[in-house]
């Protein structure tokens, strides 16, 4: 016989009752006191004023320095990543790793509208890095195994700066720096601490793949932008969705919401444009590289369990026949189709062209499905080939890797080395030097990052943390898909498009390190300490392997020092 159950002093949860008894079986459990106004929508803490009132700045002065804050440390930590990516951004001067594909495609899409035809790259590279330059494009068009926003986002660099080291790589440096300044803010919202935000961001700004990727015109790092600009985004609607449903809820004689089971399995949570956006934002990830239809798939899913979650905060006896009535039609709407129809806008030049790959294949052809357009089907078939060539790509690279080895950073990839003898290049060694570019993250943070998971998947799993589900959920849509292609040649760099996802989840591992709310301050100084300390090793990790990120010139035993272990040379 099925038992009914029970709270912590026995007494029974009642079907229409004790809304907090229900709430602590899915394992809620809020502060005493806290209403369901609070616990739908977390107040931002107020402002810290106590550095402005060491400096005597008033209490009106320290209050308005700390608003500013909330903005200016952002900001700070942002402009500190600006530099370390722009700063001799052109160097290597030179093509690195597949530069030499999607630099020449962005070019041919600014000049063409499509990718054309360019000769074999040991003839095509030295060409265009010559003085006086020579750009043999042709305008046959080629077949290419990606889509092209992420090639339109170089185009924009090349367009200013033209077809240089410094163009091809601008934008990607420009999105790698304002990637940063994003997670400042979506950690902020997130963990509702400005300190916890910035802490993110400066990780993310310190961390070796995410500098190297922000150096390189390749399409990954756009991927990245796309997909964490999305992840604000819902965050956002989060807290507007669940603040509507909060003032939909009845009120006592006092002024406090409570929780109501009709209006929270009935209220509709109004129109929510920064859903909207991020179906914008994740159909132009899937537009750069593929792998960005995972995140719209697994986004779905969240946001239809946060959906889920508010409804049952609210009261909501039946929370998923709720969403299913009440949420799911306009979340698969706002996202599937709004990505769906972004991701074809980008291919407008390629629709309005004549000579862009395979783009008359359906002219005349007959068949079932000749109802479609002809430029669609033609698409269709377009796309069809790049499938089968990216499922079937299994050759052999030196740097390619397990996925497996991916969080431990077994096999990061070589993007460009050279061997300057003395007296060339600044080298100053006895015999040679060298100049390497190495994408791989910065090892201390990746270490550090794995514990963390461990620590996430345990918030999430027996304490229904909200924010830790949050997290995986983007790790797990940048990470996983990769063990299906077990066969197929793939890259360890790959993995910069959850570097974000991993530098909140050390940001609020440490912030647990610091101690809960209340804690005496013996417990909040032993865990600063050991924050700082840990923060302090990995900012110290990332200058020792600067040399190796950026290509300076070093002395080969110096280079080697830096070589940990065989797998990374």
């Amino acid at each position: 016989m099925r038992r009914s159950p029970v709270l912590d002093d026995g007494r029974p949860v009642t079907a229409h009752g004790d809304w907090q008894g229900r709430l602590r079986l899915f394992g809620y459990a809020g502060r005493p006191g806290t209403g369901v106004r609070e616990r739908l929508v977390p107040p931002f803490p107020g402002p810290s004023t106590r550095w402005g009132e060491l400096i005597r700045l008033g209490p009106d002065g320290a209050y308005r320095a700390a608003r500013i804050m909330d903005w200016l440390g952002p900001v700070l930590v942002a402009l500190l990543a600006g530099v370390i990516r722009f700063r001799r951004l052109g160097q290597p001067r030179g093509l690195v790793f597949d530069e030499t594909y999607y630099a020449k495609d962005a070019w041919a899409l600014l000049r063409l509208g499509y990718e054309g035809t360019w000769p074999d790259r040991k003839i095509t590279d030295p060409q265009i890095l010559a003085d006086p330059q020579v750009i043999p494009l042709s305008d046959t068009g080629a077949f290419v195994a990606h889509p092209p926003t992420g090639k339109w986002v170089i185009a924009l660099g090349e367009w200013m700066f033209g077809l240089t080291p410094f163009g091809w790589r601008f934008m990607t440096a420009l999105l790698g720096t304002l990637s940063v300044l994003m997670l400042c803010r979506v950690g902020r919202r997130l963990f509702r601490s400005t300190a916890l935000g910035c802490l993110a961001g400066a990780l993310m700004a310190l961390d070796g793949l995410h500098v190297v990727m922000s150096r390189s015109a390749l399409l990954d790092l756009v991927v990245m932008f796309f997909v964490l600009a999305a992840f604000g985004c819902l965050l956002l609607d989060r807290d507007r969705s669940r603040a509507r449903l909060a003032a939909a809820l009845p009120v006592d004689a006092d002024g406090r919401a409570r929780p109501d089971r009709v209006t929270a399995g009935r209220a509709g949570t109004g129109p929510r444009p920064w859903r909207l956006a991020a179906g914008v934002f994740l159909g132009l990830a899937a537009s750069t590289k593929w792998n960005g239809l995972y995140f719209l798939a697994f986004f779905v899913v969240l946001t239809l369990l946060w959906d889920v979650g508010s409804r049952r905060v609210a009261g909501a006896e039946r929370p998923y026949r709720a969403v299913l009535r009440r949420d799911l039609g306009w979340s698969v709407l706002s996202l599937v189709p709004v990505a769906v129809v972004t991701y074809l806008l980008t291919w407008t030049g390629w629709f309005r062209s004549d000579g862009g790959y395979g783009r008359h294949w359906a002219d005349g052809r007959g068949g079932a499905w000749s109802w479609i357009p002809a430029p669609l089907r033609s698409l269709w078939h377009y796309e069809y080939g790049v499938y089968r060539f990216n499922v079937g790509l299994h050759s052999w690279h030196r740097y390619e890797s397990n996925p497996w080895s991916w969080l431990v950073l077994g096999r990061p990839v070589l993007f460009d080395y050279r061997s300057p003898k003395a007296g060339q290049d600044g080298c100053h060694a006895a015999t040679e030097c060298s100049q390497a570019v190495l994408a791989l993250g910065t090892p201390l943070l990746w270490w550090s990052a794995c514990c963390a998971l461990v620590y996430l998947l345990f918030r999430w799993a027996l304490r229904r943390d909200w924010r830790a589900g949050a997290v995986l959920c983007a790790v797990a849509a940048g990470y996983l898909p990769w063990f299906l292609y077990q066969d197929r040649t793939v890259f360890s760099f790959y993995a910069v498009v959850f570097v974000p996802y991993l530098c909140l989840a050390v940001a609020m591992t440490l912030g647990a390190l610091l101690g809960p709310p209340g804690a005496d301050d013996r417990r909040r100084t032993l865990g600063a300490v050991a924050a700082g300390g840990l923060v302090l090793l990995i900012a110290w990790n990332f200058v020792y392997l600067w040399p190796v990120y950026t290509g300076r010139t070093i002395p080969v035993g110096d280079w080697r020092a830096r070589m940990w272990f065989e797998t990374w040379i």
